[in-house]
């Protein structure tokens, strides 16, 4: 019966899916319909499928896990700052004049955005290989999370969940392009909202309630660098650790402002009027997934088992949610697993839509078809084949990582979130707010933002250990990711400020976006005197 339960959620789960899939085939016929949903997507399913893409399994297994073991209750910080700075800010800093200068620029891509915006193809392919090249390992970070919890609560071997994830997540995507994924992605929304209020009180229920789990989280205890004992460092106000507290919260909340998938949502909502609205409904989402998450993963150490290190749980930072988890009933248990499965196939659904346009528009268009450009058609047809190849590729590499000692979900997703978000963040939020911005500045952010992150990677893979406590702080790559974008932050600016300004008549048409003029009938033919 137990088993009965949790497959007739699966099963209503993915007909459910396939059905939006084929629902939305016709709008999906040329690339502004299957990348952008012809720009003509509302503000609570734009809110949702932002949400939604930025909360994967990712979170609630590899991020919650990892750092609701290290902080405690004070990684809920991550949560908010997740809401605010990921997506309050970001909706309101980055939503209207990317939605009005994208649409004045008919771009649909983010390196399409760098070619149209600083005049440089060379810009456009580049950011186009380095978006290739890691969301791949960003994409199959996803399946790890996911198919833990299918091995918990289904008994069935990872690699068949990961087969059985890319399929259908590649059925709905290649059918029904942006639309198919948005209408998904707000039905997945509201299975990760009231799934992850159901899983909170369940695990507090475990240990008798939320003051009695407080108070048997308080007795855990951490030794600091300088030999004290911290009592009650996990429930403390900013944990045992808040210098790594931040970098984390800065790199998961401000990289979401970098990120290609992320922000291209912004290009396809309805109009700057969904714009208001979105930001709300996007916000309450993040303070409720985000927070809840991060805050069901501070009360990690009551459920899973010190490894023989001293500082890992037993298994991995992965295995901690699904450890706290198997205590559940059948039923919630069925709801958690529709909860992850909805979380990462719609961030799965939005990552290999960004690839394989990105791949198709930005790359092999201008590069292997100089004399003719391909048809709406091809490209389309394209597009649908690349989504087959990444999720493929991706699905791989999932396979081969979870056999692989050096990195766990955190990691993988942490060194793609940090060279996309390092190399993409600066010139784009400059480049919808300064004129001046010049070429060698978004070069220079290319630069630094895949260069810092590679760098940690190789250190991490290596073992290379520093003496300097600075640079060890930065080998971590959520540590790295941060550092490149803050770098981006501060250089561009001082890179735009010495330069000469160039083709400013350009610039100028770029930025009239942001004052088209309109006319408008008056009320009265004649205005009044008043001296007479």
């Amino acid at each position: 019966m137990d088993m009965f339960i949790k497959i007739t959620f699966l099963v209503v789960f993915f007909v459910v899916m396939i059905g939006v899939g084929i629902y939305c085939r016709k709008q999906a016929t040329d690339v502004n319909g299957f990348v952008l949903g012809n720009r003509s997507v509302g503000p609570w399913l734009t809110a949702f499928a932002f949400g939604t893409s930025y909360f994967s399994a990712v979170i609630f297994v590899g991020y919650a896990g990892q750092f609701g073991w290290r902080f405690g209750l004070a990684s809920t910080w991550i949560g908010l700052g997740n809401a605010l700075v990921g997506s309050l800010m970001a909706w309101r800093i980055l939503g209207r004049r990317t939605r009005v200068m994208t649409q004045h620029l008919d771009t649909a891509t983010m390196p399409d955005f760098f070619f149209k915006r600083y005049d440089s193809k060379a810009l456009k392919i580049t950011a186009s290989i380095i978006i290739f090249i890691f969301l791949i390992p960003y994409t199959a970070s996803l399946y790890n999370g996911l198919s833990r919890l299918f091995e918990m609560a289904f008994g069935i071997p990872y690699t068949y969940c990961v087969i059985a994830m890319a399929l259908l997540t590649g059925v709905y995507v290649v059918l029904g392009g942006y639309m198919a994924t948005a209408i998904n992605d707000f039905i997945q929304g509201i299975i990760m909202l009231g799934g992850i209020i159901a899983v909170i009180v369940a695990v507090l229920k475990v240990n008798g309630g939320f003051n009695e789990t407080i108070a048997l989280l308080s007795q855990q205890s951490v030794i600091l660098p300088s030999g004290a004992e911290f009592k009650g460092a996990y429930t403390s106000f900013f944990g045992p650790d808040v210098v790594a507290l931040i970098g984390v919260v800065l790199l998961t909340s401000l990289g979401t402002w970098g990120l290609p998938q992320m922000v291209q949502k912004f290009y396809a909502i309805k109009s700057e009027k969904s714009i208001n609205t979105g930001t709300i409904v996007s916000t309450i989402f993040a303070l409720i997934v985000a927070g809840g998450c991060y805050f069901l993963g501070g009360f990690g150490r009551l459920f899973g088992k010190m490894g023989e290190d001293g500082i890992k749980p037993e298994g991995g930072y992965d295995s901690v949610i699904p450890a706290m988890l198997e205590q559940l009933s059948p039923v919630l248990i069925g709801i958690v697993v529709i909860l992850v499965l909805s979380a990462s196939m719609s961030t799965l659904s939005s990552l290999v839509l960004t690839s394989s346009s990105v791949l198709t528009i930005d790359f092999i268009d201008p590069v292997f078809c100089t004399k003719q450009s391909l048809s709406e058609k091809k490209k389309v047809l394209l597009m649908r084949v690349f989504i087959i190849f990444f999720i493929t590729v991706s699905a791989v590499i999932a396979i081969i990582q979870v056999k692989s000692p050096v990195l766990f979900i955190s990691q993988m997703m942490g060194v793609s979130w940090g060279a996309l978000a390092g190399a993409f963040l600066a010139p784009f939020m400059y480049g919808l707010y300064l004129k001046k911005v010049p070429k060698v500045a978004v070069w220079v952010n290319f630069v630094m933002g895949v260069g810092i992150s590679v760098a940690s990677f190789v250190c991490n893979l290596t073992g290379v250990k520093f003496e300097s406590a600075v640079m060890e702080y930065f080998r971590s790559p959520i540590n790295a990711g941060m550092l490149a974008m803050v770098l981006g932050i501060v250089i561009t600016p001082i890179i735009t400020v010495i330069s000469p300004a160039k083709d400013t008549e350009r610039t100028d048409n770029i930025f009239s976006c942001y004052k088209r003029k309109v006319t408008v009938s008056a009320v009265k033919a004649m205005a009044d005197d008043e001296n007479n």
